[in-house]
């Protein structure tokens, strides 16, 4: 019977892309289902065999420290560089974006606060 290995949703594709060549390459056998459509179906990464499945689960895990090592690397080197993002930053490259983001909440919260407190807005 098949066993879920790894869940797709929201993944990036370069990361999808090296989790398949990982199980490629250790010769498992396994199958992907699709978001679907809509987007709104279990998207993820089968393993036909379960008894495969530790050794497949060790291999992602394994993969998945390393990649977040060398994201926390990426950004320590960009940090040092004086490089990241920081709000101000994105405020000076899109100001309107910004805005418009801080205009949104404030909307949602006056939204939802008011049938809660109806006098603080009045």
């Amino acid at each position: 019977m098949a066993k879920l290995l790894f869940r797709l949703n929201q993944v990036p594709d370069d990361e999808a892309d090296e989790i398949r060549q990982l199980l490629d390459e250790g010769k498992f056998d396994y199958y992907e289902t699709s978001p679907g459509l809509l987007g709104l179906s279990f998207a993820a990464i089968w393993l036909k065999d379960e008894q495969q499945y530790d050794q497949a689960n060790q291999l992602i895990e394994d993969y998945q420290l390393k990649r977040s090592a060398k994201a926390r690397e990426h950004f320590a080197s960009l940090k040092q560089a004086d490089q990241h993002i920081t709000l101000w930053r994105a405020f000076k490259q899109s100001p309107i974006r910004l805005a418009a983001a801080v205009i949104f909440v404030c909307i949602i919260l006056y939204l939802t606060l008011t049938p809660f407190f109806p006098n603080l807005f009045a």
